[in-house]
């Protein structure tokens, strides 16, 4: 089932996660309605606080950077097999350069930022079948993992960006959490007046 996307100004976006177990309720059913929901929006990650529930799970499929000429073959390759679910995750260490890319959010339709971020980082989760993995992943896979990781920490990428840029895209984001926006995948607006 395709669920509604959580706007910008819903206080569930700056919620810290809590851990779930493996009887958290109707699970599976949740991380299938959060993949169908990711691929309908065309987003790479979807993080649980933006379908409005306050856990710390997250799902990754970077299989549309596999395309991107502009990448190294052997990281096309790998973000072609970058499918994930993530559960309790923790980031253990972020280590590297920081470099730029230009990020946006399902959250936040039609605004787009560069966001510096290191380029390496360690990180332990459980998997859909509560197996424990820590995993090394750089590149675009670490970016990715990084924002949704945010997510279940109560962060969005525009606290990243300078207060200048803030500033100017204050008025963008007022609207969208009024719902005065076009999106085409659903949206549940937080400041939307109900007539």
């Amino acid at each position: 089932m395709i669920l509604p996307i959580i706007a910008y100004g819903d206080p569930v976006l700056r919620k810290v996660g809590v851990d779930i177990d493996k009887d958290y309720p109707n699970l599976d059913e949740l991380i299938e309605n959060m993949k169908e929901t990711m691929v309908n929006a065309s987003g790479v990650g979807l993080a649980a606080p933006q379908i409005g529930k306050a856990i710390r799970l997250f799902i990754i499929n970077a299989t549309p950077f596999s395309e991107d000429e502009e990448l190294e073959k052997a990281e096309r390759e790998f973000l072609s097999k970058f499918d994930r679910v993530f559960i309790n995750a923790k980031i253990i260490k972020e280590e590297g350069d920081e470099w730029a890319f230009n990020e946006g959010c399902l959250s936040i339709p039609d605004i787009r930022e560069d966001v510096f971020r290191e380029e390496k980082i360690t990180i332990e989760y459980l998997d859909e079948n509560f197996e424990k993995h820590v995993e090394e992943i750089n590149g675009i896979a670490a970016r990715i993992v990084q924002h949704e990781y945010d997510h279940i920490e109560g962060i969005l990428f525009t606290d990243k960006i300078s207060s200048l840029k803030k500033r100017l895209i204050k008025k963008k984001l007022e609207n969208i959490s009024k719902g005065k926006i076009k999106c085409d995948y659903r949206m549940k607006f937080p400041l939307l007046k109900r007539r």
